[in-house]
């Protein structure tokens, strides 16, 4: 056990027998600064002080919370609106569904919310049915939110933590903010390149520009093998090989988290372990303990070693620790296995709650099973005011044991401290030339050759071409290869055919000379062009890396980090 983690043991230890002595804090009693450093008298007058402990300001703040702030602290629900206290009707009336208030401050004053999730839609993404509606539009608007539901936080008597404001910002298919922000290339697109120092850079340029918009939470990276074709986790997964996603992902975790902006690494046990989709159904694992070990695990492992803040609980069914109970709900797997046998110190968090398999249950009743499982954070409940009311009425009646919450404030409350006291960056620090590098250099490592000559240069002129709905991809890649010095043409010039998300053997084309897959590679095993790519992103930076590998400027150094049918891992050795 590390030394922090000895802290907070300790710290937790004496709060609960604190709490469970029956001193758990009445509200009118004066409360403790927990910014506050205690005195100490070996230190000389010239000695700066430590910084507070966060295992002790969380300490010292929850024998200070009512049992009503305790519950709120423990709940991260989604509101409706792009404004923290000014929403159009329609939000308003959604806002009076889900909490029985107006506008997302009022839902964090009336339930003294431990923070909110910011939810979003983006193209080609698979999480999108649980996107009940999104507050997300542009960076400006965002931090105004950001700013609006901390001033409302700040009220409050747990305000002298952090709120938490949180989002799905794993690049790729699921990136909640879009506009104005650099975009980097997928998870599965920073496995292509195997290099843990480029992704960390990278994923340190997404925690900056997160920060300066007011989100200190990311639920990313994910840490899944995709060990099966799964539609829902597909290129949002770092690969199939333990051995390349877990240095990703502690890579994805350390840039983060350097910039002040929590790591939740997602999605435990092992989401890429079944094609089936925990949005709409409950998805059985059913390997073995000894494979969920040397396969699932490991990229867990490395984020938690790499000091990951929190780990996301999945709605899986895993029949080799606990069949018939979804992890989330599971005690063996996010107690015995995730903390007992990871050694995982930290928050977890649940999945979204308004997802299928959470519905088995009233809002309450799921959040109280969830808590007593081991979870730390309620994300997503489709009623807050039944999930408030069935957390306090557990806790009055014992279902819910007191030391368990107070446990679970008290993680939440350690990792706000420890997201304390840093500036913030300014707006004009999104999408800055440094950034772009970043994502750059990392879509640049991915590019991948899987059939074709390793020059990749293309003889000119160009026709770009592209599945059903890819108007915006194909824009790009014209710019960028006119950018680097070849001919684009309408029609008539040498076939460059682009496949993305959901693409299968039906948007491959007769005759293209190049096929390059912008998602999952697997499409290529179809395909008959002479020359097979993968950039398995469609953004800006991996266009650009496409058209200087086009035009022979650069050479394709990626390997497909998932198995391709009859087609190797590099047509260019090694």
């Amino acid at each position: 056990m590390s030394i922090s983690s000895r802290r907070f043991a300790v710290a937790l230890a004496a709060l609960t027998a604190l709490v469970l002595s029956g001193c758990s804090g009445p509200p009118d009693r004066p409360r403790p600064d927990p910014s506050t450093p205690a005195p100490s008298s070996s230190a000389s007058p010239t000695t700066a002080p430590a910084a507070p402990d966060p295992a002790a300001r969380a300490a010292a703040l929850v024998a200070t919370l009512t049992d009503e702030d305790l519950v709120g602290q423990v709940l991260m629900p989604y509101a409706y609106g792009s404004s923290a206290t000014d929403v159009s009707a329609g939000s308003a009336a959604g806002n009076r569904a889900l909490a029985g208030v107006d506008t997302p401050a009022e839902m964090v004053a009336k339930y003294r919310l431990g923070g909110v999730i910011l939810v979003g839609f983006s193209a080609d993404d698979p999480t999108s049915g649980n996107q009940e509606t999104t507050n997300v539009d542009n960076p400006k608007q965002v931090r105004a939110l950001t700013d609006g539901l901390r001033a409302a936080a700040g009220k409050l008597p747990a305000g002298a933590a952090p709120f938490l404001v949180g989002t799905d910002q794993e690049y790729g298919v699921v990136t909640r903010i879009t506009d104005g922000v650099t975009q980097l290339p997928s998870p599965l697109a920073a496995g292509a390149a195997g290099n843990p120092a480029l992704t960390e850079a990278a994923w340190r340029a997404a925690g900056a520009e997160l920060a300066a918009m007011g989100v200190n939470l990311d639920f990313a990276p994910v840490a899944d093998v995709l060990a099966t074709r799964s539609t829902v986790i597909g290129s949002r997964s770092f690969g199939a090989d333990p051995a390349i996603a877990s240095p990703q992902v502690a890579g994805a975790v350390r840039g983060l988290q350097a910039e002040g902006v929590g790591a939740a690494v997602k999605h435990f046990p092992g989401h890429g372990l079944s094609a089936a989709d925990s949005h709409t159904e409950l998805p059985v694992v059913g390997q073995t303990r000894a494979v969920l070990d040397r396969t699932a695990f490991p990229p867990f492992r490395a984020g938690i070693d790499a000091g990951a803040m929190a780990v996301m609980s999945a709605h899986l069914d895993v029949k080799a620790v606990d069949p018939g109970t979804p992890a989330t709900f599971s005690h063996k797997l996010l107690t015995d296995v995730l903390r007992g046998q990871l050694g995982f110190q930290g928050v977890v968090i649940t999945d979204g709650m308004n997802m299928a398999p959470a519905k088995k249950w009233s809002p309450g009743e799921a959040a109280v099973r969830a808590l007593n499982a081991g979870n730390d954070l309620i994300l997503m409940t489709p009623n807050v005011t039944q999930a408030y009311d069935g957390l306090r009425a557990a806790l009055k009646d014992g279902s819910l044991p007191r030391a368990r919450l107070v446990e679970a404030v008290t993680r939440v409350l350690t990792m706000k401290f420890r997201l304390a006291d840093r500036p913030q960056p300014a707006l004009s620090t999104l999408d800055g030339a440094d950034h772009r590098k970043a994502a750059a250099d990392l879509a640049a490592a991915a590019v991948t050759m899987l059939r074709g000559r390793c020059d990749g240069k293309v003889t000119g002129p160009v026709s770009v071409t592209s599945s059903g709905g890819r108007e915006r991809t194909r824009a790009l890649l014209t710019e960028a290869l006119t950018a680097a010095g070849v001919k684009v043409v309408p029609s008539g010039g040498t076939v460059v055919h682009l496949v993305g998300y959901g693409d299968g053997a039906k948007d491959l084309r007769a005759g293209a000379a190049v096929t390059v897959a912008m998602d999952t590679p697997y499409v290529l095993s179809g395909a008959k062009s002479p020359t097979l790519l993968a950039t398995y992103s469609s953004t800006r930076a991996s266009m650009t890396a496409l058209a200087e590998v086009l035009a022979g400027k650069a050479r394709p150094t990626g390997r497909a980090p998932v198995p391709v049918p009859n087609l190797p891992a590099t047509a260019c050795g090694g």
